[in-house]
C-alpha cells in the first residue's frame, strides 16, 4: 500500500513544473505586453534616447546659422544727437541731427567660411550616426531588461515546481518512515533538498523584483512582458560565416560611420586654418537719409546719402598664430585617423566576438533541449528504480534537482540566444526596428 502511494506522489513530478508555469504565465497574459509595443512606448519616453533624438535635430539649426555666413546680411540703424557749442563773445550754437538706413554686407570671396559651411554639414551625418547608435542601444537595453524578467519568472517558476516535488518526496518519505518501509536517512535527505529549494525561491522571487524594477524604469511604467511561444523556433544566424558580417560593419556601422566624417571635418580644418592667412574680399553698402536742424549746421532740413565699398584684406604677419594653427590641424588630423583605425578594430573584434558567441549560444540551446529529455527520461526511470526497490530516495531527488535545473538553464540559454543575435547585429551596426518586429514574432500571440 505504501508503495503504491509512493508511485501516485512520484508520478506527477515532471509535470508540476509545467503546470506552475503555465498557471504564472496565465496570470500575467492577462494585461502582458510584447515587446514591439514596449519598444513604441520607450523610443515616448526613454530619456537618453530622446536626448540623442533633441541633439540630432538640433544639428540643422547649427547648419542654417553656419549657411548663413555666405549670405548677405542686412540691417537698419539710426542715430540722433544734439550738440551746442558755447563760442567766445557770440551765442550759443547747436544743432540736431537724425540719421537712419539701411545696411548691407556681402562676403564676395573667403575660402575659409565656404568650408566652414561645408564642416557643418558634415555634422549632420555626425548626428545621425549618433542617434543610429542611441536608437541601437534603446533596443538591446529594453530587450535585455525584457528577456531578464522572462529568465527571472522561468527561474521562479522552475524553483517552485522543485519545492512542490520536493515537499511531495518529503511527505512520502515521512510516511514510509513512520510505516518503517524507509530510514530517517531518507526524510532528512528530502528535508534539505526542500529546505535549500524554499532559500532559493525566496532569492529567486527577489532576483523577478529587481528584473521587474528595471524594465519598469526602461519603458516608464509598470508592464509585464510577454514569454516566449513555445516550442521555441529560435532565428537561424544568416549569414552564417563572420566575414560578412565584418564586411558590413565595415560600411553601415555608425561608429566607423562617424570616424570616418570626423577624418573628412579634420582635413577641412586643415584647410580652415590655411586658408585663414588668404585673401578675403567684402562688399558693403549703405542707404539712409539725414535730416540735420539748428543754427551750428551746415546742412539743414533732410538729404539721403548712400554709399558702397569694397574691403579687400591679405593679412601679412598673425605674430606665428597661423603656422600654429596650422600644425595643429595637422596633428589632429592624424588623431582623426588614428580614432578611424581603432573605431574599425574595435567594430570588428566586437562583431567576431557576439558572431561566435551567438553561434556558441545556439548550440548551446540544442544541447540543452536534448538535456532536458534526458533528465526527463533519466527521471522516469529513477523513479521506477525506487519504486521496484532498486534506487533510494536520494537518487530520485538528485534526478529531480538535474531536471529542474537543465530546465532553468535551458530557458536561460533560449533568452541569450534571442539577445545575442540582436547584440551581433548591434555590433555589427546592422540593428533595425525591423528586427524588433521579427523578435517579436517568436512571443505568444
Amino acid at each position: 500500500m505504501s508503495d503504491q502511494r509512493v508511485s501516485n506522489s512520484l508520478r506527477p513530478l515532471t509535470k508540476i513544473g509545467v503546470a506552475l508555469a503555465l498557471a504564472f504565465g496565465a496570470a500575467a497574459g492577462a494585461r502582458a505586453q510584447s515587446l514591439l509595443e514596449l519598444y513604441d512606448a520607450t523610443r515616448a519616453f526613454d530619456p537618453t534616447y530622446l536626448s540623442a533624438r533633441a541633439q540630432a535635430d538640433s544639428a540643422q539649426y547649427r547648419v542654417g546659422q553656419i549657411e548663413a555666413l555666405e549670405k548677405p546680411t542686412l540691417g537698419i540703424g539710426g542715430t540722433a544727437k544734439h550738440e551746442q557749442v558755447d563760442l567766445p563773445k557770440r551765442d550759443w550754437v547747436g544743432a540736431s541731427t537724425f540719421q537712419a538706413g539701411l545696411t548691407g554686407k556681402y562676403s564676395l570671396y573667403n575660402k575659409g567660411n565656404r568650408l566652414t559651411v561645408e564642416q557643418a554639414r558634415l555634422g549632420l551625418d555626425i548626428a545621425a550616426a549618433d542617434l543610429e547608435s542611441a536608437e541601437q542601444d534603446l533596443i538591446v537595453r529594453l530587450a535585455q531588461a525584457y528577456f531578464d524578467v522572462l529568465g527571472a519568472e522561468d527561474t521562479l517558476a522552475t524553483t517552485q515546481a522543485a519545492k512542490a516535488a520536493f515537499a511531495e518526496q518529503l511527505a512520502s518519505a515521512k510516511r514510509n518512515f513512520e510505516v518503517g518501509t524507509t530510514t530517517i536517512t531518507d526524510t532528512r535527505e528530502a528535508q534539505a533538498k526542500y529546505d535549500l529549494a524554499t532559500a532559493a525561491e525566496i532569492a529567486a522571487d527577489n532576483d523577478l523584483r529587481v528584473k521587474r524594477l528595471k524594465l519598469n524604469h526602461v519603458v516608464g511604467k509598470q508592464v509585464t512582458p510577454k514569454a516566449l511561444a513555445l516550442p521555441v523556433a529560435l532565428p537561424a544566424i544568416a549569414p552564417a560565416s563572420v566575414e560578412p558580417w565584418v564586411e558590413r560593419a565595415e560600411e553601415q556601422h555608425p561608429l566607423i560611420r562617424k570616424a570616418r566624417v570626423g577624418v573628412d571635418s579634420s582635413v577641412l580644418e586643415t584647410g580652415k586654418a590655411r586658408a585663414s592667412d588668404g585673401l578675403t574680399a567684402d562688399l558693403s553698402a549703405t542707404a539712409g537719409v539725414i535730416n540735420a536742424r539748428g543754427n551750428g549746421s551746415q546742412i539743414l532740413g533732410t538729404t539721403n546719402s548712400g554709399n558702397i565699398a569694397l574691403s579687400v584684406n591679405l593679412p601679412l604677419y598673425t605674430g606665428g598664430a597661423t603656422q600654429n594653427r596650422i600644425k595643429e590641424a595637422l596633428v589632429l588630423e592624424e588623431k582623426a585617423r588614428q580614432d578611424l583605425a581603432n573605431a574599425r578594430r574595435s567594430v570588428s573584434e566586437g562583431t567576431r566576438s557576439n558572431f561566435f558567441g551567438a553561434l556558441s549560444q545556439a548550440a548551446q540551446v540544442k544541447a540543452l533541449e536534448a538535456a532536458e529529455s534526458s533528465t526527463k527520461l533519466a527521471l522516469d526511470a529513477t523513479q521506477l528504480g525506487f519504486k521496484v526497490g532498486v534506487r533510494v530516495n536520494l537518487d530520485v531527488l538528485n534526478a529531480q534537482t538535474q531536471l529542474f535545473t537543465t530546465q532553468r538553464d535551458l530557458a536561460k540559454a533560449r533568452y541569450d540566444a534571442v539577445l545575442l543575435n540582436l547584440k551581433l547585429r548591434q555590433a555589427a551596426g546592422v540593428l533595425k526596428p525591423e528586427d524588433v518586429a521579427a523578435t517579436n514574432q517568436l512571443l505568444v500571440k
